[in-house]
């Protein structure tokens, strides 16, 4: 180090450090704010004319209004002969129910299971 050069002391260990040092070269703490250039900010204009409106584009638009628990106990009572898919005005299922036993049982389990898990009352 020159002797030309200013120095000043660490304010955290006291080493002698050069005056224009951000971090102390002794210690490695840093001894002053770092100097960030000025630069001038944007300004930011928010212009927000959202006039949307959450509307559900998805709303349900028909079908007919079925008892999730009328259905569950016509499929486990009544479900090898299809009374469950009768109920939801599901012939031609109705009927592939009579005419298999439900589906040789599986239908039955298969269709237990989904209908304990829809919402009450459900649309068909």
């Amino acid at each position: 180090m020159e002797e030309s050069e200013k120095t000043v002391f660490c304010k955290h260990c006291g080493a002698k450090i050069p005056a224009d040092a951000v971090i102390c070269t002794a210690c490695g703490r840093q001894v002053e704010e770092l100097k960030r250039e000025q630069a001038e900010q944007p300004q930011v204009v928010i212009n927000n004319t959202n006039t949307n409106q959450n509307v559900n584009a998805n709303a349900f638009v028909g079908g007919r209004m079925k008892n999730k628990w009328v259905s569950f106990f016509l499929c486990l009572f009544l479900g090898w002969l299809g009374a469950h898919k009768f109920y939801e005005g599901k012939i031609g299922m109705g009927i592939l129910y009579l005419c298999t036993v439900g589906l040789f049982g599986i239908g039955i389990v298969v269709d237990l299971i989904s209908i304990l898990f829809k919402p009450n009352p459900y649309f068909v």
